[in-house]
Protein backbone atom coordinates (compact mmCIF):
# COMPACT_ATOMS: atom_id res chain seq x y z
CA UNK A 1 0.00 0.00 0.00
CA UNK A 2 2.98 2.29 0.78
CA UNK A 3 4.73 1.52 -2.57
CA UNK A 4 1.12 2.53 -4.18
CA UNK A 5 1.36 5.90 -2.60
CA UNK A 6 4.76 6.72 -3.09
CA UNK A 7 4.15 5.56 -6.83
CA UNK A 8 1.13 8.03 -6.97
CA UNK A 9 3.02 11.01 -5.16
CA UNK A 10 5.54 10.79 -7.64
CA UNK A 11 3.50 10.64 -10.60
CA UNK A 12 1.98 13.55 -8.99
CA UNK A 13 4.86 15.67 -8.49
CA UNK A 14 5.72 14.87 -11.73
CA UNK A 15 2.68 16.13 -13.25
CA UNK A 16 2.95 19.18 -11.32
CA UNK A 17 6.27 19.78 -12.19
CA UNK A 18 5.62 19.38 -15.83
CA UNK A 19 2.42 21.22 -16.12
CA UNK A 20 3.84 24.73 -13.99
CA UNK A 21 7.33 24.73 -14.14
CA UNK A 22 9.16 22.88 -16.68
CA UNK A 23 7.97 21.85 -20.16
CA UNK A 24 9.79 20.19 -23.18
CA UNK A 25 9.12 21.80 -26.14
CA UNK A 26 9.94 21.53 -30.20
CA UNK A 27 10.92 24.07 -32.74
CA UNK A 28 9.14 24.08 -35.81
CA UNK A 29 10.40 26.61 -38.07
CA UNK A 30 13.21 28.44 -38.75
CA UNK A 31 11.98 32.07 -37.63
CA UNK A 32 14.66 32.33 -34.48
CA UNK A 33 17.68 31.10 -36.26
CA UNK A 34 20.54 31.37 -35.60
CA UNK A 35 19.11 31.27 -31.83
CA UNK A 36 17.20 28.12 -31.94
CA UNK A 37 17.47 25.95 -34.98
CA UNK A 38 14.08 24.02 -36.85
CA UNK A 39 13.66 20.76 -34.63
CA UNK A 40 15.54 22.06 -31.78
CA UNK A 41 14.16 20.20 -28.48
CA UNK A 42 13.73 22.94 -25.78
CA UNK A 43 12.81 22.85 -22.11
CA UNK A 44 11.39 25.87 -21.34
CA UNK A 45 10.88 27.68 -17.42
CA UNK A 46 7.41 29.02 -16.71
CA UNK A 47 8.63 29.83 -13.51
CA UNK A 48 10.26 33.28 -14.34
CA UNK A 49 6.79 35.12 -15.68
CA UNK A 50 5.31 33.98 -12.39
CA UNK A 51 7.25 36.73 -10.54
CA UNK A 52 9.02 39.22 -12.98
CA UNK A 53 7.79 40.98 -16.26
CA UNK A 54 9.45 40.06 -19.63
CA UNK A 55 12.60 42.31 -20.76
CA UNK A 56 13.64 43.66 -23.48
CA UNK A 57 16.09 40.91 -25.32
CA UNK A 58 14.76 38.04 -23.24
CA UNK A 59 13.78 35.22 -25.74
CA UNK A 60 9.76 34.29 -24.15
CA UNK A 61 6.95 31.81 -25.25
CA UNK A 62 3.92 33.10 -25.49
CA UNK A 63 0.50 31.87 -27.16
CA UNK A 64 -1.28 33.41 -30.21
CA UNK A 65 -4.18 32.53 -31.53
CA UNK A 66 -3.90 28.83 -29.60
CA UNK A 67 -0.47 28.35 -31.27
CA UNK A 68 3.00 28.25 -28.97
CA UNK A 69 5.10 30.90 -30.48
CA UNK A 70 8.90 31.28 -29.66
CA UNK A 71 10.23 34.95 -30.26
CA UNK A 72 12.39 37.61 -28.53
CA UNK A 73 10.72 40.29 -27.01
CA UNK A 74 12.23 44.03 -28.80
CA UNK A 75 10.10 46.10 -27.11
CA UNK A 76 8.26 46.93 -23.74
CA UNK A 77 5.71 48.74 -21.92
CA UNK A 78 6.47 52.33 -22.24
CA UNK A 79 8.78 52.33 -24.92
CA UNK A 80 8.80 53.99 -28.90
CA UNK A 81 9.56 51.35 -31.62
CA UNK A 82 10.36 52.63 -34.90
CA UNK A 83 12.20 50.28 -37.84
CA UNK A 84 14.12 52.19 -40.71
CA UNK A 85 16.56 51.24 -43.23
CA UNK A 86 16.77 47.73 -41.76
CA UNK A 87 17.32 48.57 -38.18
CA UNK A 88 15.29 48.85 -34.98
CA UNK A 89 15.34 51.71 -32.96
CA UNK A 90 14.11 51.82 -29.41
CA UNK A 91 13.30 55.18 -27.88
CA UNK A 92 15.50 56.87 -30.16
CA UNK A 93 17.98 54.68 -29.69
CA UNK A 94 19.52 51.76 -31.98
CA UNK A 95 18.96 48.56 -30.97
CA UNK A 96 22.06 46.04 -30.84
CA UNK A 97 20.81 43.15 -31.96
CA UNK A 98 24.20 41.21 -32.44
CA UNK A 99 22.17 37.69 -32.41
CA UNK A 100 19.88 38.60 -35.78
CA UNK A 101 20.82 35.67 -38.57
CA UNK A 102 21.09 39.00 -41.16
CA UNK A 103 22.41 42.14 -40.46
CA UNK A 104 20.03 45.20 -41.54
CA UNK A 105 16.97 42.58 -42.37
CA UNK A 106 14.44 44.19 -40.27
CA UNK A 107 11.59 45.67 -42.89
CA UNK A 108 8.84 47.60 -41.71
CA UNK A 109 5.40 46.96 -40.78
CA UNK A 110 3.49 44.39 -42.52
CA UNK A 111 0.13 45.66 -40.35
CA UNK A 112 -2.04 48.35 -41.79
CA UNK A 113 -3.55 49.29 -38.89
CA UNK A 114 -0.19 51.13 -37.07
CA UNK A 115 1.99 53.37 -38.30
CA UNK A 116 5.70 54.17 -36.88
CA UNK A 117 7.21 55.15 -34.48
CA UNK A 118 4.42 52.87 -32.12
CA UNK A 119 4.18 53.18 -28.36
CA UNK A 120 4.07 50.37 -26.51
CA UNK A 121 1.09 50.49 -24.97
CA UNK A 122 0.45 49.21 -21.11
CA UNK A 123 0.66 45.24 -20.68
CA UNK A 124 2.04 44.80 -24.22
CA UNK A 125 5.23 43.60 -25.89
CA UNK A 126 6.30 43.99 -29.39
CA UNK A 127 8.58 40.50 -30.24
CA UNK A 128 9.96 39.36 -33.07
CA UNK A 129 12.26 36.25 -34.72
CA UNK A 130 15.99 36.65 -34.66
CA UNK A 131 15.31 35.34 -38.24
CA UNK A 132 13.72 38.56 -39.63
CA UNK A 133 12.93 37.42 -43.19
CA UNK A 134 11.20 34.61 -42.04
CA UNK A 135 9.20 35.38 -38.92
CA UNK A 136 5.86 35.79 -38.68
CA UNK A 137 6.26 37.94 -35.39
CA UNK A 138 4.39 41.42 -33.81
CA UNK A 139 5.19 43.36 -37.39
CA UNK A 140 2.16 40.85 -38.59
CA UNK A 141 0.13 40.27 -35.55
CA UNK A 142 0.58 43.36 -33.45
CA UNK A 143 1.73 43.50 -29.97
CA UNK A 144 1.19 41.01 -27.76
CA UNK A 145 -0.33 41.03 -24.15
CA UNK A 146 1.56 40.34 -20.93
CA UNK A 147 -0.54 37.60 -20.11
CA UNK A 148 0.30 35.47 -23.63
CA UNK A 149 3.62 34.94 -22.68
CA UNK A 150 4.00 32.18 -20.32
CA UNK A 151 7.42 30.90 -20.24
CA UNK A 152 11.27 31.60 -21.03
CA UNK A 153 13.29 28.82 -22.98
CA UNK A 154 16.02 27.79 -20.78
CA UNK A 155 18.02 25.10 -22.47
CA UNK A 156 18.57 23.24 -25.95
CA UNK A 157 18.77 19.63 -25.45
CA UNK A 158 18.85 17.93 -28.82
CA UNK A 159 20.15 17.53 -30.81
CA UNK A 160 23.27 16.49 -28.97
CA UNK A 161 25.45 18.81 -30.67
CA UNK A 162 23.42 22.00 -30.01
CA UNK A 163 23.10 21.63 -26.03
CA UNK A 164 23.59 25.43 -24.48
CA UNK A 165 21.44 27.59 -22.54
CA UNK A 166 18.59 29.80 -24.56
CA UNK A 167 19.90 33.26 -24.41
Amino acid sequence: MKKALDTALLFIIAFVILRFVITPTRVPTGSMLPTIEPNDCLIINRLPYYFTAPKRGEVVSFHHKKTRLIKRVIAVPGDTLDIRGGKVYVNGKELDEPYLYEEDSTYEFMMADNSLPLEIAEDRYFVMGDNRDDSEDSRYFGMIHRKAIYAKPFINVWPLNRIKLVK
